[in-house]
């Protein structure tokens, strides 16, 4: 099943109420209004896109280790992808979703990063729920994000329906009081710094599969 077909079989569940966790009345129409005004802000042009220069960032991943991009690139294709954090159930199966596609990445000998502002130790439960092969990076204070244009602030009523609907509490994910979040988004880089796809979505229940990025990474060798 393709990754847009598993986040519209969950999103029907979910409004439907038929998971475990059923959300108060009225929860569906302002997550529905938060998705309406993003795409209408028009902000997701603010990002970069094909043709521009990636920026270089050096992160954290779940275990401590320091992760360069320019390391990565000086070994061949680097695709970045921009996920919200654990918290949410249309990152988890994207992230998954690109850890099956691992295998024709490898063999194209593609690198993959996952970026998203949740502490490292966020990202270590991450790694022992699942078996990812790509580093979970922390990106304190969204400023990887920042510098692919991806970020956006919650809106106050978001952030009352987060913390009294969901019981989620993003300063605690994130060590950070902010209710900044990137938008989901996954990018492919060039070893010259080129990117050469992106892909970016401010509706989050919207992903690309990370195989139709197979086209382009072929071209790239």
């Amino acid at each position: 099943m393709k990754l847009q077909d598993q986040l519209d079989a969950f999103k029907a569940a979910f409004e439907a109420g038929k998971l475990d966790f059923n959300p108060p009345a009225g929860v569906h129409s302002l997550l529905r209004r938060g998705n309406d005004e993003l795409i209408a802000s028009g902000i997701a042009g603010n990002a970069l896109s094909a043709g521009d220069i990636a920026p270089h960032f050096i992160l954290q991943d779940a275990q401590g280790n320091t992760v360069s991009s320019a390391q990565l690139l000086s070994q061949g294709p680097l695709i970045v992808s921009f996920y919200r954090g654990r918290w949410c159930p249309y990152c988890n199966l994207d992230l998954q979703a690109l850890q099956a596609a691992m295998p024709e990445f490898l063999a194209r000998a593609v690198n993959v990063v996952a970026i998203s502002p949740q502490t490292p130790a966020n990202g270590q439960i991450m790694m022992q729920e699942r078996t990812f092969t790509f580093p979970l990076l922390a990106d304190p204070g969204n400023t990887v994000a920042a510098s692919f244009g991806l970020n956006f602030r919650l809106p106050d009523y978001l952030i009352e329906l987060y913390l009294h609907s969901f019981n989620t509490n993003l300063a605690d994910f994130n060590d950070d009081d902010s209710w900044i979040l990137p938008m989901p988004a996954r990018f492919v880089i060039a070893p010259s710094g080129k990117i050469v796809c992106a892909q970016v979505s401010p509706d989050y229940t919207q992903r690309a599969d990370p195989l139709e990025v197979l086209p382009v990474l072929e071209r790239l060798r």
